[in-house]
């Protein structure tokens, strides 16, 4: 089945002077880059009325339109794979993700992943963008994540997030004994060096916030409540190394695990093993697309990160007159 896309979006401020499908890609993230610049090479996209090349530069407040036909995803094949489905309804599905789920088929991913699992479930998501999904989870991240049933869904659930109403909240768990919440505003992009790698950059990068406030500390740990104001690459990941309180478990940008000083085995063994980044998408708030009323799921923290609290309270306890913050 073939989908009409009619979209205009206006190029802002921080924008001006940018090259087509940069600002494409800025103004409809539910599409990828590879589609987008199909389309503006096939006349698809135009500027104030006008057919241009993806190099071409805009000007702040121009009109971005596009007019095309959206094919299904016919490389995507539905697997039989469970999910835990939290709320499902004509427009919309709230997912719980397991750790260790990639969510959409790439290199070294081409099967087996959330987009496949979600094709099985809803054959009709194969005439969405990416399947539905308007955001996503690193692989080795749990918790919850929305997808659209229908494109007018998408087009309201991608438009929250654009207008940064979307509420995420999330539970992490931290190396160091922090003294107190805050936000980090910074700017991010990726890694001059290590292309698999985001990094707070003051060249080129692009917003991100994000606000943390204590939840429990522990001797030598701290358990955090994440609230994101942007939606960047690993961006809780990048900003709370760039504070110096990584992730546990993130080797990525924690590095090997700093096990403190006269730790018991017990201890020493949980934070070895603890295997991918202590991070778990546990609340999520939006408007519903056909109610326009608001809506607020809630899932409970995964066995690995439960386990990993419980250790921490027995075997790294709070420092005097510590207690539990929530």
């Amino acid at each position: 089945m073939i989908e009409k896309v009619e979209l205009q979006a206006s190029v802002p401020q921080e924008m001006h002077g940018s090259r087509l499908d940069q600002v494409a890609a800025r103004l409809f993230p539910q599409y990828s880059r590879s589609r987008l610049q199909e389309w503006i090479k096939a006349g698809a996209v135009s500027v104030d009325g006008k057919q241009c090349r993806p190099r071409d530069k805009v000007l702040e407040g121009a009109s971005v339109q596009i007019d095309a036909l959206l094919d299904a995803e016919v490389a995507w094949q539905g697997e039989n794979i469970d999910l835990e489905m939290v709320y499902e309804d004509e427009a919309i599905l709230v997912i719980n993700k397991p750790a260790g789920l990639v969510v959409h088929p790439a290199v070294g991913h081409a099967g087996g992943t959330l987009v496949n699992a979600l094709l099985a479930h809803a054959p009709e998501l194969s005439r969405l963008p990416r399947a539905g999904i308007v955001h996503r989870l690193d692989m080795d991240t749990s918790g919850l994540l929305v997808v659209a049933r229908t494109l007018p869904a998408h087009h309201h659930l991608v438009e929250q997030l654009q207008q940064r109403t979307v509420k995420r909240e999330y539970c992490a768990l931290v190396i160091g004994a922090m003294t107190g919440g805050g936000t980090v505003d910074a700017a991010m992009g990726r890694h001059p060096r290590q292309r698999k790698k985001m990094a707070v950059t003051a060249i080129g990068g692009k917003p991100a916030i994000t606000h943390y406030r204590l939840a429990q500390r522990f001797g030598h740990h701290t358990r955090i409540t994440v609230n994101l104001e942007t939606g960047r690459t690993h961006q809780i990941r990048v900003h709370m190394a760039h504070r110096h309180y990584p992730l546990i478990g993130d080797r990525l940008y924690g590095g090997r695990p700093r096990i403190p000083r006269g730790a018991s085995d017990l201890l020493v063994r949980t934070l070895r093993d603890f295997s991918r980044q202590a991070l778990h998408a546990r609340s999520l708030g939006f408007i519903h697309p056909l109610s326009e009323e608001p809506v607020q799921f809630e899932c409970p923290l995964p066995d690995d990160i439960s386990h990993l609290i419980a250790v921490l309270e027995a075997e790294d306890p709070p420092l005097a007159n510590d207690t539990a913050l929530y």
